[in-house]
């Protein structure tokens, strides 16, 4: 059974960072891509970022490119997402998700995942 666990979130200062992690666990995840997902109130969840187990690609959306990082580490099948020059419109809570997916096309919509962390609630306060 596919278990994923967020944590790292908390309530933090615009302009601070913060990292998240996402430990997967439960079958192998060699073809799968790695995803982080927010939810903030009254808005449908977003995609923020992904990357696969394996190769050097990363996604992200437009809100978030060149302030959040997302990396892995194999070994441990840990999933991170670094994020820098935090806004108070980053407030959410941020789940992991995962997928057997190809495309990066589909990597996008939450829609295509079929397992989910908890989440975990990120505040970012002015």
């Amino acid at each position: 059974q596919v278990r994923l666990v967020e944590s790292g979130g908390a309530v933090v200062q615009a302009g601070d960072s913060l990292r998240l992690s996402c430990a997967a666990s439960g079958h192998t995840f060699n073809y799968y891509v790695m995803a982080w997902f927010r939810l903030a109130p009254g808005k449908e969840r977003e995609f923020v970022a992904a990357i696969r187990w394996s190769g050097t690609n990363t996604y992200y959306s437009d809100s978030v490119k060149g302030r959040f990082t997302i990396s892995r580490d194999n070994a441990n099948y840990t999933v991170y997402l670094l994020m820098d020059s935090l806004k108070p419109e980053d407030t959410a809570v941020y789940y992991c998700a995962s997928a057997p997916l190809s495309r990066p096309e589909t990597y996008y919509s939450w829609k295509n995942y079929p397992y989910w962390g908890q989440g975990t609630q990120v505040t970012v306060s002015s």
